[in-house]
């Protein structure tokens, strides 16, 4: 038995290896720049802050939360010229660090690390090129949590928000549906938040702390956008007035024409309006009966896919966030795992398609090359495909149905397996 344990260990070590030295091959040789944000964005940042002592995030105001300035900082601590390796190398080693930690789950009897790096190898370079993979190794590990240390998993995921915005819809969840863990979840929280703040006030960042909040609000439709895909169209049919242009201030490529405008502007509320729906079909679905541990990741991933489908912003880095709902889905225990089966098989082709379109053939989507566009729209409808799924099933979830009934007993023995392995269903 230690054995074959031990021959898992170094075949999965293995597969790690090999995986993550594609995706570091790709993210260095591939066409379209898909190491750019690093060697040309984050690299400027913190040549600015050596040099000029005026750091993103605490002298000015910044994209990002300002936590993340700390990994893009360590990545240059071999000098600037080096951060592409430097990042690549943080990566490979946080992505070993949520394996380690995720190691014991397993669903349908394969462990759960397998499938998330079949996801990545999926998904292409984009997976360690942006800033997006701390919060999503954060998050993942936080997962590892939700159960026996709701405060540990809420401090992981705050400071995953703190790198990346979208992980604090995750301690909403926990806040939700954690009944009798709420102060913990709160106290995990505060304290991250806390040490953030105070680090930032002592060095004069209070004014810009939250510069983030705004500094998305004015930004129109970017391309790959789900919102942008009819506009995509009419650009690529040549109707008159739609066009793909660079914004210079963001840095990202959108679509102009005539209701883009509208379409942006819908974003936000339409964003709101999903997620407070889904936090209402939560709570209905506890109170008519569904256990709160199977409700917490269809909610995560409803939040999840709702940051991406309703958004403005179609970055394919994005794509990447689907791994931590879905992680959650398939360690959560036997009923919820089957349940998210079709979910974890429905990601792979759209990570697939991500890779296609960028860095694959983005030159072509720029220049609105039909066949490219067909592929970014069919991208686009799994989307929200997985939203309308977390929104159906949000919905069924409570009544005392006869399948509930049979796996109540699972359900049981699930609780039994933490210590093997399994997370509390």
């Amino acid at each position: 038995m230690q054995r074959s344990r031990w021959v898992g260990v170094v075949g999965f070590a293995l597969a790690f290896l090999l995986v993550h030295g594609l995706l570091w091959w790709l993210a260095t040789t591939v066409p379209n720049q898909p190491l750019g944000d690093v060697l040309i964005t984050y690299r400027r940042w913190i040549e600015v802050g050596r040099v000029d002592h005026s750091w993103v995030g605490v002298d000015t105001d910044w994209v990002y939360p300002v936590f993340a300035i700390v990994p893009m900082a360590a990545a240059a601590l071999g000098g600037t010229a080096a951060i592409g390796t430097g990042w690549l190398a943080l990566m490979v080693v946080l992505d070993a660090v949520a394996c380690a930690f995720l190691w014991r789950f397993r669903a349908s009897g394969v462990r759960v690390v397998w499938w998330w790096l079949l996801f990545l190898l999926a998904l292409g370079p984009i997976a360690l090129g942006r800033i997006d993979t701390v919060a999503t190794a954060l998050a993942l590990v936080g997962v590892a949590f939700v159960v026996t240390r709701p405060a540990v998993a809420s401090a992981l995921f705050t400071a995953a928000a703190w790198t990346k915005v979208w992980p604090a819809a995750l301690v909403g969840v926990l806040l939700l549906l954690r009944r009798g863990h709420r102060g913990t979840v709160v106290a995990g929280a505060a304290v991250v938040t806390g040490l953030v703040v105070l680090v930032d006030v002592l060095y004069g960042g209070a004014p810009h702390l939250l510069s983030f909040v705004g500094e998305q609000s004015d930004r129109a439709l970017q391309i790959e956008a789900p919102l942008a895909t009819p506009f995509m169209w009419a650009a690529a049919l040549g109707v008159p007035g739609a066009a793909v242009y660079y914004d210079r201030e963001i840095l990202t490529f959108e679509v102009s024409g005539a209701g883009t405008h509208a379409a942006a502007a819908l974003s936000t509320p339409l964003m709101a309006l999903v997620v407070l729906g889904g936090v209402a079909a939560a709570l209905l679905a506890v109170h008519r009966g569904a256990r709160r541990a199977e409700v917490g990741p269809v909610l995560a991933l409803l939040f999840v896919a709702a940051l991406i489908a309703t958004n403005k912003v179609g970055s394919p880095q994005y794509v990447g966030w689907y791994a931590v709902p879905v992680v959650w889905g398939l360690v959560a225990g036997r009923p919820s795992a089957r349940r998210f089966l079709p979910v974890a098989i429905g990601v792979l082709p759209m990570a697939v398609l991500t890779q296609v379109i960028y860095p694959g053939y983005y030159d072509q989507l720029l220049a609105v090359e039909p066949w490219i566009v067909l592929v970014l729209t069919v991208r686009n409808l799994l989307e929200v495909a997985v939203l309308v799924w977390a929104v159906v099933v949000l919905v069924r979830l409570g009544p005392g149905s006869s399948h509930r009934r049979a796996d109540a007993g699972e359900a049981r023995s699930a609780r039994r397996d933490v210590a093997g392995g399994r997370m509390d269903a």
